[in-house]
């Protein structure tokens, strides 16, 4: 699909097709309350019921990447939110993704990969490092497009102080940074799963 602008028209029009499906990439401050709906009930229906108010709370105050069709459907979201992991004497800012479902119906057309490209984008643009925790219906997506699988110990800087998490699963990684794995990944402390 090309897009061309007319002189002086910020609009985009579409020549030859139109787009079957729209990304849209914003932060949270600027959904609407049926915007917001519409991804929680997406989130519930991918999610077969089994995503908390934590798990939701956990995705908001970000960027959001959204797919719509052209009847204005949401298909697929993610999002992704500032973090900090303390590493080896640093404290280094983590764009974590959160939130990432594909309408059931709609699986496997490559839509969770054009939500992934856009988050992928914020956090080469704005963060040290990114980190997920993948489902395992989720892992191969996330593998096949470069995360890489942290191969340390985590933990945590919670309210009682450091603590590892021997029994957490290793979240996946991406960028350039390429932390010690000698040394634990202590993620902040969140309410809920803190992965």
């Amino acid at each position: 699909m090309r897009i061309a602008r007319r002189p002086g028209n910020d609009a985009p029009r579409y020549d030859g097709e139109v787009p079957e499906n729209t990304l849209r990439t914003c932060h949270t401050s600027e959904l609407a309350a049926a915007d917001l709906r519409a991804a929680r009930a997406l989130l519930d229906e991918a999610f077969d019921g089994d995503f908390s108010d934590q798990d939701w709370d956990h995705g908001l105050g970000g960027v959001h990447a959204l797919v719509h069709d052209t009847a204005g459907a949401l298909l697929a979201h993610g999002s992704v939110v500032q973090r900090r992991i303390l590493h080896n004497g640093r404290s280094l800012r983590v764009g974590y993704v959160e939130a990432v479902a594909v309408r059931p119906d709609r699986r496997r057309r490559g839509l969770g990969g054009l939500v992934m490209g856009a988050l992928e984008r914020v956090i080469d643009g704005a963060y040290e490092l990114g980190a997920l925790s993948a489902s395992d219906d989720g892992a191969g997506l996330y593998l096949a497009r470069g995360w890489r699988e942290w191969k340390g110990a985590v933990g945590t800087l919670g309210p009682t102080g450091a603590a590892l998490m021997p029994d957490e699963d290793p979240p996946l990684l991406w960028g350039s940074a390429t932390p010690d794995p000698a040394h634990p990944l202590l993620i902040d402390w969140r309410d809920g799963d803190v992965f």
